[in-house]
């Protein structure tokens, strides 16, 4: 049977919808080539675009500060065990930064996260409050996945910050309207979903908060330093499925950088090329 990787954006606004395909594509291939020696050129893969939905006009290529950029260095990406021992390592020495600036890089936030948490949320907001807003954005997806060329490949469904609420509730209705499809893995990123607004919201349509009947495994991948993903575990916030599937928690360094060199721990394509997302790509593949 054949596959398709399908990719859900997440918060504020993007590129024109073939540059931000690319860049997931490219970021995805890279975490592959470096991490696990894949060769791979090119994969089966489709973007769900919404940001239009929200925005005007996408974000011009010479105006846009973060883009999808190779990482240097060679070799894999810094796994999370490996990152936090480093840092650790570090503390104890005394060659880095002090205990407290330590604890507060990987369990605090400083003034850059606050910004972006602030700033961003404005999406959400509308995706709440607008219920029009919400339904083209759902329809992005569910089209998607309800199309019939899609129902008979494997899937898996990357689903990135605000991308990943849209993603639960549609693989929720599906699950009441169209049992029969399925999704093989169902992979967040950057997730807000386990704050309790998203939570609340959750129930006040369902009754109930756990993983979508139609998916057959979920993994959730967070960086402790990402102020997006608030509750990096989901596992002990959504109940297991009728099939038993439960979310899988697991912690990853997220080391994007854009144009001004300030780390940006949310962003997409760092969690898209970390060690432990390339294994479960290559796994699925």
């Amino acid at each position: 049977m054949s596959y398709k990787i399908i990719g859900v954006h997440g918060l504020a606004n993007k590129p024109e919808p073939a540059t931000l395909k690319k860049w997931w594509e490219d970021s995805i291939l890279e975490g592959l080539r470096r991490n696990c020696g894949n060769t791979e050129q090119k994969i089966n893969f489709e973007m769900v675009y919404w940001a239009d939905i929200d925005y005007p006009a996408p974000v011009p290529n010479d105006q846009n500060l973060e883009p999808h950029t190779k990482q240097d260095g060679i070799g894999k990406f810094q796994t999370y065990k490996d990152g936090w021992r480093d840092d650790v390592v570090a503390g104890v020495l005394g060659i880095g930064a002090k205990p407290l600036d330590w604890a507060k890089k990987y369990f605090g936030f400083d003034s850059i996260a606050d910004a972006v948490l602030a700033a961003k949320l404005d999406d959400l907001s509308r995706y709440y409050d607008i219920e029009t807003t919400r339904n083209q954005m759902r329809r992005r997806l569910s089209d998607v996945l309800l199309r019939p060329e899609n129902q008979d490949k494997r899937l898996m469904l990357i689903a990135h910050s605000m991308g990943s609420i849209i993603a639960y509730d549609v693989l929720r209705a599906i699950g009441k309207e169209a049992p029969s499809i399925r999704v093989d893995h169902l992979v967040t990123i950057g997730s807000p979903l386990g704050l309790p607004h998203v939570k609340n919201k959750i129930y006040e349509e369902n009754h109930l908060v756990r993983t979508p009947s139609v998916v057959k495994n979920w993994t959730n991948f967070a960086d402790r330093r990402d102020p997006v993903a608030l509750d990096a575990h989901l596992s002990d916030d959504y109940e297991e499925n009728d099939g038993g599937a439960r979310v899988r928690d697991d912690l990853v360094i997220n080391g994007y950088t854009g144009k001004s060199d300030e780390p940006n721990h949310h962003k997409s394509y760092g969690y898209l090329r970390t060690p432990e997302m390339s294994s479960a790509i290559r796994s699925f593949l």
